[in-house]
């Protein structure tokens, strides 16, 4: 018996996704991201969704050694 996705009943239709991001620079070691996804039929079966997907992303670095 392999994986199944719902119920063995499927409506399928190919899964399409949009995604747009805005990159803040902070400083020069800090950035911030905020993320937005917009998913039309996860998991390609047209009963469900559509799916939105909101995210923030912190990045920090670390610089070793200035001198």
């Amino acid at each position: 018996m392999g994986f199944e996705l719902g119920d063995g009943r499927l409506s399928y239709r190919p899964e399409s996704i949009v995604e747009a991001y805005y990159l803040v620079q902070l400083v020069g070691w800090a950035a911030l991201t905020v993320d937005y996804q917009f998913i039309a039929d996860p998991a390609d079966n047209a009963a469900r969704g559509p799916v939105s997907v909101v995210s923030l992303r912190l990045h920090l670095q670390y610089v070793a050694g200035h001198g």
